[in-house]
């Protein structure tokens, strides 16, 4: 299903009834990341997931996409489908515009989990690599693409799901140029969002304790500065295929909570 935001067509699915769940993905993802979780959590739930902008069937907006612009066409979805309170569950990025989102609009959001995410911004080293990210992927964008996606997964995930790890590269190989240079960007610029994550009652962080992307001991430091609930998996930045029944356990349970 489609929306409309500032000219530009989001791409939503809809499964299920009862408390609203939004799940959001991560960058170089879409929204069939979740497929095998929504049939679980549809069960006792209505179940939002949307491609953010430049990413699966939704189209740019600009050359920038911040995260209060993801947050924005995120609210675009929810007011089209009349939700005035929903869970957030972000992938790494997507906790970023969940955050985002809960800036402008704490009042509808009932809680939110970040799934290998973080309230933090990128540091000087982060920002650096995303900039000399953007300058290559004009020229090498599969190249760029293979060199992300391996580096999501603990090396002991490698070889183990090596098979899932080949669809999650062909997703993201069909995200447009101009969708990975805009919300790479987007995600430099971001601010830090421990304020905001502080102000929601309901909230949990699920960092994997070998992941590669986000070090697990800043992230443990944040859970305890925030007094934010902190679930610790094993393995990766990739927690929906190396932590799956573990994952869904505990998104069940912080729903239901």
């Amino acid at each position: 299903m489609i929306v409309v935001y500032k000219g530009v067509n989001i791409f939503y699915t809809e499964k299920g009834i009862g408390s609203t769940v939004v799940l959001l993905h991560g960058f170089l993802e879409n929204l069939t990341m979740w497929n095998g979780l929504v049939e679980e959590v549809s069960k006792r739930n209505r179940v939002i997931t949307i491609d953010l902008l430049g990413h699966g069937k939704s189209d740019c907006l600009g050359y920038v996409h911040t995260m209060e612009d993801m947050a924005e066409a995120v609210k675009q979805v929810l007011t089209h489908l009349r939700i005035r309170k929903a869970i957030f569950v972000g992938h790494s990025m997507g906790g970023y515009v969940s955050l985002a989102f809960a800036n402008k609009y704490l009042k509808n959001v009932k809680g939110i989990c970040l799934m290998n995410s973080t309230a933090q911004p990128d540091d000087d080293e982060r920002k650096e690599i995303r900039e000399k990210a953007n300058k290559i992927v004009r020229k090498n964008f599969n190249m760029m693409v293979k060199m992300a996606i391996n580096n999501l997964f603990a090396s002991t995930s490698k070889e183990l799901f090596s098979n899932e790890i080949e669809k999650v590269l062909n997703e993201a190989l069909k995200t447009p140029v101009r969708g990975y240079m805009a919300s790479n960007e987007g995600m430099r610029l971001r601010k830090n969002s421990e304020e905001v994550l502080e102000q929601i009652q309901k909230r949990i962080i699920i960092a994997g304790k070998e992941d590669p992307i986000l070090n697990y001991e800043s992230i443990k430091r944040e859970a305890t500065r925030t007094n934010t609930d902190l679930k610790v998996l094993d393995n990766g930045h990739m927690s929906h295929i190396e932590n799956k029944k573990e994952l869904l356990e505990t998104l069940l349970e912080f729903i239901r909570s």
